[in-house]
C-alpha cells in the first residue's frame, strides 16, 4: 500500500495528510473531514511509512499488513476495530501468523484495523506496484529534466565565453584604434 504523507498523530483520532511544514510545527490534513490544524513539535506524529509489526522473525512493514488484509478481504472493508480482544487477535494472527504476542497489544491491532478501514472508506488502498510504475515514469522525467537543464547549462556557458570573446575583440578593437589615432 501506498503510504507517503500519511500520518497518525498520537492523542488525535483519525489519519492525517501532510500539507506543508512550519516554522514550529506540521501542517496536516484530517482524511475524514477534511479539516487543517497544525501539530506542534511536542506532539507524537507518525508517518504510517515509518510503523512496522514486531513478528518473530523481522518487522513487517505496515504497508506489508494492510496488503495483507487487502487480499483477505478481496478488497472489502476489515471487521470492525471495536470487535473482542480475543476476535481481534485471532483475526491478526490469521494475517501475520508469527508476529509477536508480548510487543503488539490488542490496541496496536485496533489502530491497524481502524486506519485499515478509515483507507479503504476513503478509497486510499492503492497498490505499490502501481506507485513504482509511476515512480520509475517520474524518475525517467526527472532524468530528462535534469539532462535538458545540464543542457541549457552548458549552452548558457558557452553563450557567456562567447560574449566575453566579443567584449575582449571589442577592447581589442578600441585599443587599435586609439593607437592608431596617437
Amino acid at each position: 500500500m501506498v503510504l507517503k504523507d500519511l500520518l497518525a498523530i498520537a492523542g488525535s483520532p483519525g489519519l492525517y495528510k501532510f500539507i506543508a511544514q512550519g516554522k514550529n510545527a506540521v501542517i496536516v490534513e484530517h482524511l475524514e473531514t477534511g479539516k487543517r490544524t497544525s501539530a506542534h513539535g511536542v506532539a507524537k506524529v507518525s508517518s504510517l511509512e515509518d510503523i512496522t509489526v514486531f513478528t518473530d522473525k523481522k518487522e513487517v512493514p505496515l504497508a506489508e499488513v494492510f496488503d495483507k488484509i487487502y487480499e483477505k478481504e478481496n478488497g472489502a472493508a476489515s471487521i470492525n476495530h471495536k470487535s473482542s480482544p480475543e476476535e481481534l487477535k485471532d483475526y491478526f494472527s490469521e494475517l501475520i501468523p508469527g508476529y509477536d504476542r508480548e510487543k503488539v497489544y490488542v490496541s496496536d491491532i485496533k489502530k491497524i484495523i481502524q486506519w485499515y478501514n478509515i483507507l479503504h472508506s476513503l478509497d486510499m488502498l492503492e497498490k505499490e506496484e502501481a506507485e513504482g510504475d509511476e515512480a520509475s515514469t517520474s524518475a525517467e522525467a526527472s532524468t530528462d529534466k535534469e539532462t535538458e537543464a545540464k543542457v541549457e547549462a552548458e549552452e548558457d556557458n558557452s553563450a557567456g565565453e562567447d560574449l566575453q570573446t566579443h567584449d575582449k575583440d571589442m577592447k581589442d578593437n578600441e585599443s587599435e584604434a586609439e593607437a592608431e589615432e596617437l
